[in-house]
């Protein structure tokens, strides 16, 4: 086979690909010709048709319908995407516009999904980072009024996490700022792990009276909430915009996606696929080669966010196989783009 018959071929099967994309209708040869100048007859394009159907790219649902594409036409489709498409300037602006207004990570994240959902018309999902990836920047200590304080675990990822703890009696204002020194000088520039050590030892020194008695009750109490609820707390949470896309899209691609629904509503699934995001740089699976069955009726396009070193955490889309991957692509790999800017301060 020629050069120019296989790049032929190829261009007949982006046609097919692109056309089902748009309308979600069967592919025929009439069509190709009169919305696309492949510069060939429609008996040739019939006869390239059947070869990309012999090797397994496209099918054809009824004897007398056009052809769709298979899991590996798409797969073909998308190893042929070697470059993002560019959003145009007001498009960039528009996002970071809309990121940069976030009031912390959480809703920074939680505006990305919004925006990729909007963007795509499929269901967006992005994990909150590891808190155990970053190291503690600050513990912020409050006082609320008689007999409560607020903490405020900020880390160097920018995650920021907030708990109320109840004391058996008041603390004065001196002594909620001598415990703030006490509990940063323990935690500020550890890993979570260190931290959780170092407060378990300040802990051992209160319950040995090894610190003051002014000061101790509310050493105690401080350090099991920072120990049980914030230092301890696994990497869990999910947050996603935009199911009712991937329904309708349900119904019009005619796929069985009641799995992909349920995935997304136990989260579990969907937390592994994006734990396994290692760089930046974006990536799609397609139909089975999904590892969770779950997902198998779906294609995920995913990428990571973070820094330059370290990926804090993977979003993406969730969709059916026949989503627009070129656009998809692009508005994955810009929204994460945009998140980690944000998070370096840029």
């Amino acid at each position: 086979m020629s050069a120019g018959t296989e790049q032929r071929r190829n261009d007949v099967l982006w046609a097919i690909v692109s056309d089902f994309i748009a309308t979600q209708e069967p592919v025929g040869s009439k069509m190709l010709v009169d919305r696309h100048k492949l510069g060939v007859s429609s008996a040739t394009i019939r006869n390239d048709m059947a070869v990309l159907e012999a090797e397994g790219y496209i099918t054809q649902q009824h004897a007398s319908s056009g052809r769709i594409p298979t899991a590996k036409g798409y797969r073909r489709f998308v190893d042929a995407i070697h470059q993002v498409k560019p959003l145009s300037r007001p498009e960039r602006r528009a996002i970071l516009d809309f990121l940069e207004n976030g009031v912390d990570l959480e809703d920074v994240l939680r505006r990305s999904v919004q925006l990729l959902a909007q963007l795509t018309r499929q269901v967006a999902v992005v994990q909150l980072p590891d808190l155990r990836v970053g190291r503690v920047k600050h513990c912020e200590i409050v006082s609320l009024g008689t007999g409560r304080l607020l903490l405020v675990l900020i880390t160097d990822t920018g995650r920021v996490d907030q708990r109320n703890v109840d004391l058996t009696e008041p603390l004065s204002e001196d002594n909620v700022a001598r415990l703030r020194d006490l509990i940063n000088g323990a935690m500020v520039g550890r890993t979570l792990d260190e931290a959780c050590a170092q407060i378990a030892k300040v802990s051992g020194e209160a319950k040995s009276k090894a610190i003051s008695a002014e000061l101790r009750g509310a050493v105690l109490a401080v350090t099991t909430v920072l120990v049980e609820t914030l230092l301890e707390r696994p990497n869990d949470k999910l947050i996603l915009a935009g199911t009712s896309n991937l329904m309708s899209a349900g119904l019009t691609g005619g796929e069985d996606l009641a799995p992909v629904l349920e995935a997304l509503e136990e989260q579990v699934v969907v937390l592994k696929m994006l734990n396994g995001v290692r760089d930046m740089h974006w990536r799609v699976s397609i139909g089975e080669e999904n590892e969770d069955e779950e997902l198998r009726g779906a294609s995920v396009i995913s990428a990571g966010y973070g820094s330059s070193t370290t990926v804090l955490g993977g979003l993406g889309v969730v969709g059916p196989t026949h989503l627009d991957y070129p656009g998809t692509i692009s508005s994955v790999a810009a929204v994460a783009h945009y998140v980690s800017r944000i998070l370096a301060g840029e």
